[in-house]
């Protein structure tokens, strides 16, 4: 006999210390040695009981990285898709959570950025860290412009 845990239960330790994605709990248990047709009930019974919910799941990860500051819809997407979210999950916490017009959040980040930097700002820059931090071009190239309007009042 096996001290060994059940894969209910090592699942249900694993979304103890943070929600998971079921594909993600899926992988993990894979890869402790579970066989599948046991992860597979294992993972449907949580899905019953309320503890495993790929919506809730994508929406408290996306709340929470907007929560942090300013971020695109693009970054937030590629996060939720290295993390496992089901492409309707993801779509639906986008949709409910980020705004289509991502202007406003570009404009805080620049904002954010510009504060930390000292001398004359380099416009490639700005646009790097807002393309890194997953923000439409249309909203980058509003704040390299409005930068560039900045530094012209300033001469």
């Amino acid at each position: 006999m096996t001290d060994r845990p059940s894969p209910y239960a090592r699942a249900v330790a694993l979304l103890g210390r943070r929600a998971h994605f079921r594909a993600e709990l899926r992988a993990k248990l894979l890869g402790r040695g579970y066989a599948d047709d046991e992860v597979e009930g294992a993972l449907d019974r949580l899905e019953r009981d309320r503890y495993l919910d790929d919506g809730r799941t994508a929406r408290e990860l996306v709340a929470a990285k907007l929560a942090r500051g300013p971020i695109g819809r693009r970054r937030l997407a590629a996060e939720l898709a290295r993390k496992g979210a089901p492409a309707e999950a993801a779509a639906a916490a986008l949709d409910d959570l980020v705004p289509d017009d991502d202007r406003e959040a570009a404009r805080r980040a620049a904002e954010s950025w510009l504060g930390r930097r000292r001398g004359r700002p380099d416009p490639a820059a700005l646009a790097r860290h807002l393309e890194r931090r997953g923000f439409s071009p249309g909203a980058i190239w509003g704040e390299v412009e409005r930068l560039g309007s900045l530094a012209e009042g300033a001469e």
